[in-house]
């Protein structure tokens, strides 16, 4: 199954955005009367019937609309300091959608090598992810904010900052309980600082550790998406 995204749907029309209408007909080939699958990233899966193609613009009439379970018993919330290399963040993405994330703020710190991400382009590679892995979840990704500013947040759920600077930290599979939402803080290469640590203690987070090796930032957030999946379907 192909998989395209839209969030124009009138009625029981679809209108798939340029990018889409593009690999429709540029590189899928199809045309009009070819049925397509289409997510519109709030649990929705839509099979439809394309009506109308001009340039790089796709209409399709709906046929049969197949909704995901309300809940699948957990969430998940990554909060996370963007990498340097913005190629290595944008693979902490794509794998955490792959494998499952409900949502994804980044977090800028202290130690943090940069201070800035492009939103648009960021929920362009969810898209993309979303439609490789055929989910029909799109992942919520938050504006950027500091670490003060996202401790100081009202967050549901177990809150959790993954670190290596005490040593003392539980480990994650013993912090997390199955079922429970989650949000779970990773820091930049450089780790937190200590006055970050401390902070976020003060405001209700568990520290925890991620296992023995030291881990960049891009794998500690897929490794944290993998652990939490896994302990959910245990």
């Amino acid at each position: 199954m192909i998989l395209f995204y839209s969030n124009t749907i009138e009625g029981n029309l679809i209108r798939l955005g340029e990018d889409e209408s593009r690999h429709c007909l540029k590189v899928m080939r199809l045309g009009k009367n070819d049925s397509i699958h289409v997510t519109d990233g709030k649990g929705n899966l839509y099979e439809a019937e394309i009506t109308d193609v001009g340039s790089l613009k796709v209409t399709a009439r709906i046929t049969k609309t197949t909704q995901s379970p309300v809940s699948r018993g957990f969430r998940l919330h990554v909060a996370i300091a963007p990498t340097k290399n913005s190629d290595r963040f944008e693979w902490f993405l794509e794998k955490s959608t792959e494998i499952g994330i409900d949502e994804i703020t980044p977090v800028f710190c202290s130690h943090s090598e940069r201070n800035k991400v492009n939103h648009d382009r960021l929920n362009k590679i969810l898209i993309s992810a979303v439609k490789q892995s055929l989910k029909i979840q799109l992942p919520r990704l938050n504006q950027a904010l500091s670490f003060k500013e996202f401790i100081s947040k009202s967050i549901p759920g177990i809150k959790l900052i993954a670190s290596c600077l005490s040593g003392k930290e539980l480990e994650i599979q013993q912090a997390y309980t199955k079922g429970q939402e989650a949000a779970v803080l990773i820091g930049p290469e450089g780790d937190f600082s200590e006055s970050e640590i401390e902070s976020a203690v003060n405001s209700g987070f568990v520290p925890v550790s991620l296992g023995e090796s030291r881990l960049r930032t891009e794998t500690a957030g897929v490794y944290v998406a993998a652990v939490i999946n896994l302990m959910n379907r245990s």
